[in-house]
């Protein structure tokens, strides 16, 4: 249990760390320069999600992410603000209340702000990291210990948050391949910046409470032994239309099964599809 909404976010940005972006297709001659098509954004301000996650039987918790505009040292920003909480019986043994926030460039995606503010039965954490991209280094704040730790920011590192929102506008999703893997790197934390590994595995019609929504499937491929029961023991879908967003969660951990479904949303920039029998 204690992993729950940790879990759920590390899963959400594993989800879209495959090649997913919503740029529309454009017919242009030999005279246009690529650069200059613009780009049809996944998402607008006001875009909110809500997951439902269960933990074995138990409806363990429910996680959110919203996304609004703000600014950064006078720098428009979007803003995106994830919470996850534990509910109802699972509360009683385990709580969990953690906030996620991510502030980061409406125009490349790249992350400014980071915060990271935790409670999981008792555990606490309350990080803060902060990016300067002129000076290639990404300062982390860990708040709670007092300590303060450098980072080289290498091409594209993102935060936890910010990747999921910087993956459904940058990377085309139309050439896929079954078995292709791809990779991003993500700072969330003071152990540095990691590399994460995706598999894709083609596409797959789920049943949700919704209707039916046709998704790609993903196998993030995680470290094995310490959470997950093996390396590739976490299964996404994601609905495969111009919003790209999570549907639903599967993760076979070392102790329990872990799964979470859209369970409602508001603010989609895209018409969400669903397939009429």
């Amino acid at each position: 249990m204690k992993k729950i909404v940790i879990l759920f976010f590390a899963a959400i940005t594993l989800s879209m760390t495959g090649q997913f972006a919503v740029v529309e297709s454009y017919k242009h001659n030999s005279d246009t320069d690529p650069k200059e098509v613009p780009k049809v954004s996944a998402f607008k301000p006001g875009e909110w999600l809500k997951f439902r996650v269960h933990y074995g039987f138990l409806n363990a918790s429910y996680a959110t992410l919203h996304l609004i505009n703000d600014k950064v040292d006078s720098i428009p920003v979007y803003h995106v603000v994830g919470k996850g909480k534990t509910t109802g019986f699972a509360s009683l043994f385990f709580k969990v209340d953690d906030t996620y926030e991510s502030y980061f460039d409406k125009e490349d995606g790249k992350p400014y702000r980071f915060v990271r503010k935790v409670y999981e039965g008792g555990y606490t954490k309350d990080v803060e990291i902060n990016f300067d991209h002129n000076k290639d280094v990404a300062v982390l704040n860990d708040k709670k210990n007092n300590k303060k730790l450098n980072f080289t920011l290498q091409d594209s590192v993102q935060d936890l948050i910010s990747a999921f929102y910087y993956l459904r506008n940058n990377y085309e999703f139309d050439d896929l391949v079954e078995g292709e893997v791809v990779e991003l790197k993500v700072l969330y934390d003071r152990d540095g910046i990691y590399s994460f590994k995706l598999r894709y595995l083609g596409k797959e019609i789920l049943k949700t409470k919704f209707g039916k929504v046709e998704c790609l499937k993903f196998h993030p491929m995680v470290e094995s032994g310490r959470v997950f029961k093996e390396k590739e023991g976490l299964a996404l879908w994601v609905s495969n239309d111009r919003n790209k967003i999570p549907i639903r969660i599967k993760a076979n951990l070392v102790v329990g099964a872990l799964s979470a479904d859209l369970d409602g949303f508001n603010g989609l920039k895209h018409q969400f599809k669903i397939i009429m029998d």
